[in-house]
């Protein structure tokens, strides 16, 4: 018998198996699924909008198969709360290794957070400047590669206390690297799914994951060795390996640290400010150039808390309250988000359904939930709120921002969507500044 003939056996075997276990087992409603692929047919280049769709015709809770993994999706908010509030612990039974703790009460406390301020300050300031001189200049910015450089350049600082330059990490680029992890990161592996092909490499993934973390691992063996080296001297504010490097060495401490582990959250770490982060800003800006009339309504609160003698300040940011409601709008848990039964007109650009209600978004409210709730809430949530809406809140308080000729009229902005960690627009935005801050 061929390789292939034992391989189709070892396939109908599976199935027949898999066929003969869920039999008995009461699952929720979904789509029927197909051999071997299971229903991952159905999830196309888009899968938040096929899930919702799905959703709309089998309900709030439904079973699919994704190749040969079982996987239940819930999408309202009364699902949701079952899930993540009352039954948070049966659902949480991953090996508890206190990772989370650790980035609570260690690494993205709000005194930690603080601590970076300035350097905030300092970077969101060379980004003004940039975009002044080019306006300066009539000069055409792509606003989305420009944030994208800002939060890779704050990300670096907070976490190895310095900015790295294209060539440090690898000859490709040291942004290139690491947007090629995140492509990574996005990419489904078929042998995921399918276990029989895990081996078989057939997308190339593993081999490319296995040369990407060469390179990582290298040049967080090599940071590490630095900060071992060159320790912050009294009353230098530490980055974030400084501070794991000191739990590693702390015989006290309830964290089991190493040097891999260090890697390992400083990647996250990297991987969780980076993308998230920018592609909030992006989608942000472009609503607000594409919606005038909430643009000059968000300028107008920023003239009168702020002024127009000065860039917006971080302890501003509470005041605003307007503008906080731009951030609110932007939620990531889709179908929920678009949930009529809980807002009105879903898919517009409404900020006035903030104004009345005490909606929050720490996981209370389950009908909107961007930073996830209970133990799968996001522990980088004040973290990326404060980057967010101080970018968001500079570019509109110190800008007006105009489309290049040729263009469409605002509202004709392209907003597709792509697939990705964070779901980035497709299209870079691209604009013309016009500073107008009094010099």
């Amino acid at each position: 018998m061929t390789v292939w003939t034992w391989t189709a056996l070892a396939l109908t075997a599976i199935i027949f198996s898999n066929i003969m276990k869920n039999k008995h087992k009461r699952l929720p409603p979904g789509p029927k699924a197909i051999p071997i692929l299971g229903n991952m047919h159905m999830l196309g280049n888009l899968p938040h909008r096929a899930l919702q769709a799905l959703a709309k015709k089998y309900g709030p809770i439904m079973y699919m198969r994704l190749g040969f993994v079982p996987a239940i999706i819930v999408s309202s908010p009364q699902a949701v709360e079952q899930f993540l509030k009352t039954h948070d612990l049966a659902f949480s039974n991953k090996p508890p290794y206190d990772m989370r703790k650790l980035c609570t009460l260690e690494l993205l406390t709000n005194h930690k957070i603080n601590s970076f301020k300035p350097m905030r300050r300092e970077e969101v300031g060379l980004l003004i400047k940039s975009f002044k001189e080019a306006g300066r200049a009539g000069v055409v910015v792509d606003v989305n590669a420009k944030v994208a450089l800002l939060t890779t350049d704050m990300s670096c600082r907070m976490v190895f206390g310095k900015k790295y330059m294209d060539k440090d990490l690898d000859e490709r680029g040291f942004k290139v690297v690491f947007q090629e992890a995140m492509q990574l990161a996005a990419t489904s592996n078929i042998g995921d799914y399918i276990p029989c092909l895990l081996g078989l490499d057939f997308q190339g993934l593993t081999r490319w994951i296995k040369a990407t973390s060469k390179v990582f691992d290298d040049f967080f063996e090599k940071i590490i060795d630095e900060h071992i080296h060159n320790p912050k001297e009294k009353g230098q504010t530490k980055d974030l390996v400084d501070v794991m490097l000191g739990l590693m060495g702390s015989e006290g401490t309830e964290y089991n640290i190493e040097r891999a582990s260090i890697k390992a959250i400083s990647f996250d770490m990297m991987a969780g400010s980076m993308d998230t982060s920018s592609s909030s800003i992006d989608w942000a800006v472009a609503e607000l150039i594409r919606h005038p009339r909430v643009m000059k309504k968000v300028q107008s609160e920023l003239e009168k808390v702020v002024g127009m003698e000065r860039m917006v300040e971080e302890s501003d940011l509470e005041s605003l309250e307007y503008l906080n409601m731009v951030y609110r709008i932007m939620v990531n848990a889709w179908t929920i988000g678009q949930d009529p039964d809980s807002w009105t007109n879903a898919d517009e650009f409404l900020l006035e359904r903030f104004i009345e209600g005490d909606i929050d978004f720490r996981g209370k409210h389950f009908q909107y939930i961007p930073f996830g709730s209970g133990r799968r809430g996001c522990p980088g949530m004040q973290l990326g709120l404060t980057v967010v809406r101080f970018v968001v809140a500079q570019l509109v308080h110190c800008f007006d921002w105009e489309l290049p000729d040729g263009m469409m009229l605002p509202s004709e902005l392209d907003m597709t969507e792509e697939l990705g960690l964070a779901i980035p627009r497709a299209k870079h935005l691209v604009a013309i500044p016009t500073y107008r801050i009094c010099q």
